[in-house]
């Protein structure tokens, strides 16, 4: 009988491969980092070639790991970085250009103009997200555009568009499958977030033909409705949702007010909002956290840069040899020396939405050391999203109870505590940390009956340490404040030439 479910986590650094057992337990894992490309400042881009291939080598490296064949899988699940934007040859199966990644900014003028000619408000409400380049439709939109002849091959149907669940599913099926998952496809700017179709107001807008668009599907994919090929063996591919909706899910966060933050590249927080869409007057988004039978739908505030401001510290400044190293260092001061680095690398996103801001440091006196920006670098990270959850619980209407975390960055408890010391409500780490995995592999087990309920799915959940807010509100509001100042230095600042 199958034993394990195998999560692909496909992220924007790295590809993994995590085995899963009944338990919710990591069984055997495998990951490999693949190349980032910056070849003019704002842009970001991928080799999706390259994606598939350390995508592909960690499946056959977690297997070994777990002494297990394809056969010993009940079903295969994908979770994602999102919006990542790749286009390919329907014939050869090969991407036709280098896939323009989720972080790039190349097309903020292009929404500048669109928001400009006043078409931000209908695209809102069609869509659920705000005309911003980090969503994947102007993205497509630039690569149609870059060469007259890829937009003619769109419209007759030889290319194919996807985010990278799509790309993935189609190698994985040898390209049977040319699908999205409802989480996804929420994240391009051309879904319309009520019908959970393809927008023909929003495709219109930027010209993209349907010809080239994937089905879109369930997060729960029907039993026996597409499959994996692994050395020769069929298994079934039964879940897929982006990682942030796939981490809600694994945190078992089911309920309409519970929410969680993942903290990775970036931090993305979502607070489940049950099955109707709740339009956001605070600019965040809203957002599909899954489809199983139904939609059920989220609210969420997009943090551009939250783990990458300590690969910054390590690759840029040399600051640290490794990421680990960083809370050490940080913690050898008591306080930051009233440092604050805004890491505006690429834009900033909820709820500022300002695609020409750029990283700011500010408060630098004669005394500043390393340690003090290693610190002003993790405080960083939980003030973005202490502004994002301020601007959820507007929207919401109630005030949050907890917050359940995820991601790499929650190993670091200096960070942890700082983060429930703003937001004024425990902070909550649960003992399995891969949840976004996690989530892929619950969707998919559900799927095939290796689970049978979402409750035997929450059972699963279990806690490790809860961090309590200890600092005053007083303090955390003045801190806030300083906080909102050296956002304003570094707000729209990027000016194209």
């Amino acid at each position: 009988m199958p034993q394990f479910v195998l999560a692909l986590d496909q992220g924007t650094t790295s590809s993994r491969s995590i085995l899963f057992d009944h338990d919710g337990n990591v069984v055997a894992t495998a990951q490999r980092e693949f190349t980032q490309h910056f070849p003019r400042s704002g842009w970001v881009e991928h080799d999706a070639e390259e994606i598939w291939a350390t995508q592909a080598a960690t499946i056959t490296e977690a297997l070994v790991r777990a002494h297990a064949t394809p056969a010993d899988l009940a079903a295969v699940g994908i979770t994602n970085q999102r919006e990542t934007t790749v286009l390919w040859d329907r014939a050869s199966g090969r991407a036709v250009a280098p896939a323009i990644v989720w972080q790039d900014r190349r097309t903020a003028d292009v929404c500048a103009r669109l928001k400009a000619d006043g078409h931000e408000p209908e695209i809102a409400r069609r869509t659920g997200l705000l005309l911003d380049p980090y969503f994947s439709g102007t993205k497509l939109a630039w690569l149609l555009d870059s060469d007259p002849g890829l937009r003619a091959r769109a419209e007759r149907g030889e290319l194919a568009f996807g985010t990278i669940d799509s790309w993935l599913a189609w190698k994985l099926s040898h390209g049977a499958e040319h699908i999205t998952d409802a989480s996804n496809a929420s994240r391009t700017l051309l879904l319309n977030i009520s019908t959970g179709d393809w927008d023909d107001y929003a495709l219109d807008l930027l010209r993209i033909p349907r010809a080239v668009l994937p089905k879109v599907v369930p997060s729960m994919l029907p039993r026996g409705a597409a499959c994996a090929i692994l050395g020769g063996h069929q298994v079934p591919l039964g879940g897929i949702a982006g990682d942030q909706q796939a981490a809600l899910f694994g945190q078992a966060c089911f309920s309409p007010g519970m929410a969680k933050n993942t903290y990775g590249t970036g931090c993305f927080m979502l607070m489940n909002t049950g099955r109707e869409p709740l339009p956001s007057a605070n600019r965040l988004l809203t957002t599909v956290a899954w489809r199983l039978e139904e939609s059920h739908y989220a609210l969420e505030g997009s943090v551009f840069v939250g783990g990458a401001v300590v690969q910054w510290l390590r690759d840029g400044l040399g600051l640290i040899e490794k990421s680990s190293d960083v809370e050490a260092l940080a913690a050898s001061v008591p306080d930051t020396g009233g440092v604050y680095l805004v890491p505006a690398f690429t834009g900033l996103g909820s709820p500022h939405w300002d695609a020409y801001a750029r990283g700011t440091m500010v408060g630098l006196s004669r005394g500043t050391t390393r340690a003090h920006i290693a610190r002003a670098a993790l405080e960083a990270i939980a003030f973005q999203s202490a502004e994002v959850l301020i601007a959820m619980q507007k929207d919401a209407g109630q005030p949050l109870v907890e917050l359940r975390v995820d991601g790499g960055a929650t190993a670091n408890d200096l960070m942890m505590q700082f983060q429930a010391d703003l937001l004024g409500v425990p902070v909550i780490r649960p003992r399995v940390t891969e949840t976004t995995a996690l989530g892929a592999a619950y969707l998919a087990g559900l799927s095939v009956g290796f689970w049978e309920s979402t409750d035997e799915v929450a059972a699963n959940w279990k806690v490790d340490r809860r961090f309590e807010p200890a600092m005053s509100r007083e303090e955390a509001e003045a801190r806030m404040r300083q906080w909102s100042r050296a956002v304003e230095r570094a707000r729209e600042w990027h000016v194209e030439d």
